[in-house]
């Protein structure tokens, strides 16, 4: 009896330990228990700074005396942004790769390369969990950036058969220009009527926009492009983003919303600094929409980022005390460079490094838990 209880505390004794073994050998680390610690990623807003590369960044820090929401962040990374068939990628291809993680040829909207439909993240976000969604623009939406997260064609130039797109996949709120793609088409069409009878709410101006309160918003806010924000765009951008993420945010199940500062391309391939630098400014405004938004809620994710750099800006001199830049161009067109990312709230942390362009949309479905 005496040497059986030894060998039964001595059974108990192996296992006491083996199981101490296990559990310290499944420890999380310090990385792994921050993660485990941070809120589930209901909503993502994903601001795209079209031509916005760090030469960009540092310009408008300067400009805005080092107060830029962007470059709070903590957790920052850089995307490789080349297309399927050019180092330097357009703005349809570069919105693919993120929209779906899927590299194309440069002018192409939603499609692989053999010209076949590409999946969205914001089509994957709402049959997998029911999810709303939105872009907002400096452009017309049908431009190739807006269009890559709700249209698929081969032609970013087929702006009447983007049109189309939107009135089919119907995102939740969709607000900037391009009111004559929906209006004055070779079809006759009148995409404004359909619109309306699809359930949507149709504004046609800022103040409108503000007392918007259906379920779906098109809010077409101009007959083609916005003005630039020097030409009294005002606070279009900002507010916009405001009442998109006012509308969106009704679906608890949560929301996915591109934002677009459209004109800082065009001001690149303008060579005109000061151009780059006030859309700079004001799309940075959005930025600080979007975290003072995540600041209350959080599940929402936050990533400001770029297609591509446009120009290939040089900062050749500056006062800071003045606030001036004194900057010039190498092309008028885009280049190479990688880009930044800035991401703010839970899941920040998957968005540093150095990666692809279409590894923001893994990294987006990862966060979402949309795989």
């Amino acid at each position: 009896m005496v040497l059986y209880k030894a060998l039964t505390r001595t059974k108990v004794l192996s296992l006491f330990l083996f199981f101490t073994f296990l559990l310290s050998s499944y420890t999380l680390t310090d990385e792994e228990k921050k993660i485990s610690k941070e809120p589930e990623v209901k909503n993502i807003i994903l601001l795209i700074g079209d031509g916005m590369g760090m030469t960009q960044v540092s310009g408008a820090m300067t400009i805005s005396g080092d107060k830029l929401y962007m470059t709070r962040s903590r957790h920052i990374g850089f995307i490789k942004t080349h297309s399927y068939d050019d180092y330097n990628t357009d703005s349809a291809a570069g919105g693919t790769a993120i929209s779906s993680g899927k590299k194309t040829k440069n002018g192409m909207i939603g499609m692989s390369p053999d010209s076949n439909r590409v999946q969205l993240i914001t089509e994957i976000a709402r049959r997998k969990k029911k999810m709303s969604y939105g872009v907002v623009s400096t452009s017309s939406v049908t431009h190739a950036t807006p269009a890559s997260f709700v249209a698929h064609n081969i032609n970013r130039n087929d702006y009447e058969g983007i049109a189309l797109d939107f009135v089919r996949n119907k995102p939740d709120v969709f607000i900037g220009g391009g009111k004559d793609n929906f209006t004055k088409r070779r079809d006759q069409r009148d995409l404004v009527r359909v619109l309306e009878n699809d359930g949507y709410q149709v504004v046609f101006n800022v103040d409108e926009l503000k007392e918007a309160d259906a379920e779906r918003v098109a809010g077409l806010l101009a007959d083609g492009h916005l003005p630039a924000f020097a030409e009294h765009r005002g606070n279009m951008l900002p507010e916009a983003t405001a009442k998109a993420i006012e509308l969106l945010n009704h679906n608890r199940r949560g929301f996915f919303l591109m934002v677009e500062g459209s004109q800082i391309d065009w001001g690149g391939h303008a060579n005109d600094a000061q151009y780059v630098f006030e859309e700079m400014v004001d799309f940075d405004k959005a930025v600080g929409v979007a975290l003072q938004f995540a600041a209350t809620d959080p599940n929402t994710l936050v990533i400001v980022t770029s297609d591509h750099e446009t120009g290939g800006m040089i900062i050749k001199g500056g006062n800071l005390q003045e606030k001036t830049i004194e900057a010039d161009f190498g092309v008028s067109g885009h280049t190479g460079a990688l880009v930044p990312v800035f991401a703010f709230g839970p899941g920040a942390g998957v968005f540093t490094g150095v990666y692809e362009n279409t590894d923001l949309f893994d990294k987006m479905t990862e966060v979402l838990k949309l795989r």
